[in-house]
């Protein structure tokens, strides 16, 4: 907020300013049979545009801009209140979150809790809410003591569900003017550490099982800022002063209140036991903080990387850049020494008696673009893998720029599920060229396959789990209309567009190949070590993991301890230096395999690299059972089958996305080889 952009490309993001100290003097030249020459029209044209351009800076009045669209600040006066909503209850051992009105003593006498307000497609699948709560706050009105529920007594099975989250670290979550609730801490090394959401409870250590204690009493901090605008000429005209919420803090604690009066704090407190019958009463304070933060700002201090995350970010772009410079120069090897050689050898005339006796990539180039097997199950992951990459690629790019900032809530996730939609007319593109290459005679397989196949069975995983989630209550759970628009989303718009994809893939001409194939195919002679032919690329996909390998910690990490996962700028640069890596390893296994005289590397061109996606499930079930150990698996059965669910759907999206690289590389890396020889 309040920056000044001195660029006329940037109107819509910042402040108007005439460039009048800059001049610019474009010339075009033009080529013709007599060389160059300079289009003083066109340059005169463009000096026209300019100017008009340069006139319309001068009289467009000042626009101030805020850093993500979507956004706005919103200044209160004194004594307005401030909306407290509640999130979700959430944990970091189990992964099913509840309601804030789950907990008896925070729902207090109401009938019938408040509805959530509206969320957008991100939060609902998320399990975000947005419920209004009881929490009176005005601007700048300090309070000492008020009461948010009273005399309220548990049930049994009230008393052991409740132990039962303490023990497994639920966390309130709430936010005021969007910005999340948070404690602040020092660690060991003196650094200031948040945490989202205050604890539900907290078990004295060496105490017997019943010794539980809840936090009943919340000391809020609001941090609020002065904008630039109020000054004393603003002040001077009438208006009243505005204020920006730039933080929201708490210090729960524990106390046993007197319920005859509930606001007299005790100076030395007794912790709230959390027992059968025994009356619990909820109170806050709230007190008012200037800060220097400005509104803009507000979530920097919340999504700053410490040093030693930073420091273990730049090593895994450095392992990254190490296993890609060692793919890069096996594929110059083979590329500048081996099959450069390879040419010249092979196209040399007086050599072409000698060939007949000879090995190499060459001899199978009447088989090399022979169809594979099961070619329209092939074009179905292919084009597949094309809708993945669009969709992660255009989600990763607008999540550096700032757009799906964490500040927009459920704008990721969102962003994600309208992508998919709106790239699977180029997931039906690429399946539909993919599969005319095969010489495929049954694209109608290849339609329903792609619209339906793995959009089909993610909805099926997710609908399974909605189900539970219903039945356990869990904001999880999402709305039947919800689940109606999904369908829409799906039939209404993904199979179109597929269908559509198809159809512009169809209206193109097959791409012809370089070298013709053999009626008859020619024989692959023995592999080496004996290994069957998914054993190379089964172990090929290890250094495309090994190149997100260390991301995809900090990404579990996030997910798993329901934290912010903020750097996006990172993690674009890993997905290009795994897409790297995935084409150079697709093409040293491929020309392997070829000099070897088996000329079916499409299936393993595709899988070298979708083996990756196997190593990632592999490792974040390590990383489960890691994080909470076997023994709590058990008890943990839903949160178990509901990680494993969407631990899969990733794998297999990382896994068609690599394989579709892979592919494509490889494709291309043969087509070049075999159209720069001389086959008679």
């Amino acid at each position: 907020a309040g920056v000044s952009v001195r660029r006329l490309g940037d109107v819509l993001v910042g402040d108007l300013h005439y460039l009048g100290a800059r001049r610019w003097e474009p010339v075009f030249f033009v080529e013709s049979g007599g060389g160059r020459r300079m289009d003083r029209g066109r340059v005169g044209g463009v000096v026209v545009v300019v100017g008009v351009l340069a006139a319309l800076a001068c009289v467009v009045p000042r626009a101030n801009g805020f850093y993500l669209p979507g956004i706005s600040p919103v200044d209160y006066e004194e004594g307005y209140p401030l909306e407290v909503f509640a999130n979700r209850l959430v944990s970091p051992v189990n992964k099913v979150p509840f309601s804030f009105y789950s907990v008896p003593y925070f729902k207090g006498d109401l009938v019938k809790k408040p509805k959530s307000k509206h969320r957008n497609l991100g939060q609902i699948l998320s399990g975000e809410m947005v419920t209004p709560t009881k929490f009176e706050i005005e601007m700048l009105a300090k309070e000492a003591c008020k009461v948010f529920t009273k005399n309220v007594k548990l049930e049994a099975k009230d008393v052991r569900k409740l132990k039962q989250r303490i023990k497994n670290e639920y966390r309130v979550r709430l936010n005021m003017d969007n910005m999340p609730l948070i404690v602040r801490r020092k660690s060991t090394d003196g650094d200031e550490i948040y945490t989202f959401g205050f604890p539900l409870g907290a078990k004295i250590e060496d105490s017997k099982d019943s010794d539980v204690f809840i936090f009943n009493h919340l000391a809020f901090r609001v941090l609020y800022h002065v904008p630039a605008h109020v000054t004393q000429d603003y002040l001077a005209k009438g208006n009243k002063p505005a204020y920006r919420v730039v933080g929201f803090e708490v210090t729960p604690s524990s106390i046993t209140h007197d319920q005859s009066n509930v606001c007299k704090l005790p100076d030395n407190p007794v912790p709230q036991k959390l027992a059968e019958g025994v009356p619990i009463a909820v109170t806050y304070g709230v007190e008012f903080t200037e800060s220097p933060i400005r509104w803009a700002t507000r979530w920097d201090g919340l999504l700053k990387a410490s040093p030693e995350h930073r420091n273990v970010m730049w090593f895994s772009i450095v392992n990254s850049m190490m296993i890609g410079m060692f793919l890069a120069v096996l594929v110059a090897l083979i590329l500048f020494r081996t099959v450069y050689q390879d040419f010249l050898r092979y196209n040399r005339l007086e050599d072409d008696e000698e060939l007949q006796d000879e090995s190499g990539w060459k001899l199978v180039h009447g088989d090399v673009f022979r169809a594979p097997r099961f070619p329209e199950l092939l074009s179905i992951l292919l084009g597949t893998g094309a809708q993945v990459l669009a969709m992660v690629f255009v989600v990763l790019v607008f999540a550096a720029l700032g757009f799906l900032s964490p500040a927009n809530r459920g704008g990721f996730l969102s962003a994600m599920c309208y992508c998919w939609v709106l790239s699977s007319v180029i997931g039906g593109f690429v399946a539909s060229r993919a599969y005319q290459s095969m010489n495929g005679q049954n694209m109608r397989m290849v339609t329903v396959g792609t619209a339906i196949s793995f959009p089909g069975w993610v909805f099926t995983l997710f609908f399974a789990l909605n189900l539970v989630m219903t039945v356990m209550r869990s904001t999880s759970a999402v709305p039947f209309f919800t689940l109606v628009f999904l369908v829409f989303l799906w039939f209404g718009m993904s199979v179109p567009l597929t269908i559509f994809g198809i159809y512009l893939g169809e209206q193109l001409k097959p791409s012809e190949f370089p070298v013709r194939t053999n009626h008859i195919p020619r024989e692959v002679p023995p592999q080496p070590f004996g290994l069957p032919w998914w054993a190379f690329p089964a172990l090929a996909g290890i250094l495309p993991f090994g190149v997100v390998f260390v991301q995809l910690v900090f990404v579990l990490n996030s997910f798993w301890q329901n934290q912010v996962f903020y750097m996006f700028g990172m993690l674009n640069l890993v997905l290009l230096l795994l897409l790297v890596s995935c084409a150079e390893t697709s093409i040293v296994l491929t020309y392997a395999s070829l000099v070897m005289e088996n000329y079916h590397w499409w299936w393993s061109a595709f899988l070298c690299c979708a083996s990756s996606g196997s190593y990632v499930f592999l490792y974040a079930l390590v990383f489960y059972i890691r994080t909470i150990g076997l023994k709590r698996i058990a008890d943990h059965l839903v949160s178990t089958i509901t990680y494993i669910c969407y631990v899969g759907i990733v794998s297999a999206g990382f896994a068609l996305m690599t394989g579709f690289v892979g592919f494509m590389s490889a494709m291309i890396f043969v087509r070049r080889i075999y159209g720069a020889i001389r086959v008679e």
